[in-house]
């Protein structure tokens, strides 16, 4: 029997390499891969919807499924982890250090309605009581290569959002005093972003937080969050015609991230033995960090559809059996 034909485009990363190379077959299906830049291939789907599957952003997920027609089902294989809060970025001799000391500032975004943007304002308003109505927020992108736009977004008439003019870009407002604050996290050139990566090295920069890591973990011990901001989505008629799918590209993504924790373990190991690593680090690698599925991440998929609503991107707050495969939800 042949195999079903489907495309699909990930931005490749340590987890999704063994299946974007092959090394990792899925049951069923010949994989024809694009390795994309993610920011850019969420707005060619949303545009275009140029592949079977693809990596996809939750907030768009939610919004679609608000509407009611979404084209795309969601798959709980979570790629991609940030804590986007920490990724802020001020000047290098800015006397900024703390989120708190941000009301009344000016913030650049790519767009508004970005993951990581959503991630960071929800963690503001609950751990420093910072609200997205306290700053003036700067998007980069043009309606015509915005995400939000591809799909008739707009941001809430609470919250001020004005667009960076064209021969500008977030990174540079920055630099010469323009904005305050930035929240930007590009890696690689893509049709959307004029924020370049050797910008953001150009040393004018720096984090917000004094420690980042140590924040993070501050966050994470607190809450339990390692925020995820995207998942793996299937074209709805896909899924419809070959519901089975969902789990065969499921198990395939489960196998190829397994392969890389076993492969990391085995590589720290002799780091541990040797005493180059904290003891205590040894359970921690023993776990897995990004587990897949919706049992082990309900909690930080529920409140990322609180921020979403809270946020005025949806009408209500969803649930996740809104957007996941009905035969993923007990995974």
């Amino acid at each position: 029997m042949a195999r079903l034909r489907l495309s699909m485009a990930l931005e490749v990363n340590e987890i999704t390499e063994p299946i974007h190379h092959g090394a990792v077959a899925v049951q069923g299906i010949e994989l024809l891969n694009s390795d994309v830049a993610s920011g850019e291939l969420i707005w060619r789907q949303l545009r275009f919807a140029e592949f079977d599957v693809a990596q996809m952003s939750l907030p768009s997920l939610f919004i679609l499924a608000d509407r009611g027609a979404s084209p795309w089902v969601a798959l709980p294989i979570f790629p991609q982890r940030l804590f986007w809060h920490t990724r802020i970025v001020v000047r290098a001799d800015s006397q900024l250090s703390h989120p708190r000391e941000l009301k009344g500032r000016q913030i650049g975004v790519p767009e508004y309605m970005m993951t990581g943007a959503v991630w960071m304002r929800g963690i503001f308003r609950d751990e420093f009581g910072l609200a997205p109505e306290d700053l003036t927020w700067h998007e980069e992108r043009p309606d015509e290569r915005n995400i939000g736009a591809a799909f008739g977004y707009r941001p809430p008439p609470s919250v001020s959002v004005q667009r960076v003019p064209p021969h500008k870009s977030v990174i540079t407002m920055l630099l010469v005093g323009e904005i305050d604050a930035a929240c930007i996290l590009i890696p690689t050139t893509t049709l959307l972003d004029r924020s370049q990566p050797e910008l953001q090295r150009s040393g004018g920069v720096r984090p917000l937080f004094p420690d980042p890591v140590a924040e993070s973990l501050r966050l994470y011990r607190k809450t339990g969050l390692y925020p995820i901001n995207h998942c793996i989505a299937v074209r709805r008629t896909v899924f419809e015609e070959h519901g089975w799918v969902a789990l065969n590209l499921y198990h395939a993504f489960l196998e190829a991230k397994e392969r890389v924790v076993e492969k990391t373990r085995a590589l720290l190991d002799p780091f541990l033995r040797l005493g180059m690593l904290p003891h205590e680090g040894a359970s921690g690698i023993a776990g897995d960090p990004c587990p897949f599925g919706l049992k082990h991440n309900r909690k930080t998929l529920e409140t990322m559809a609180r921020y979403c609503h809270e946020q005025g991107l949806t009408s209500r707050q969803l649930a996740l059996d809104e957007i996941f495969a009905c035969n993923t939800l007990n995974l």
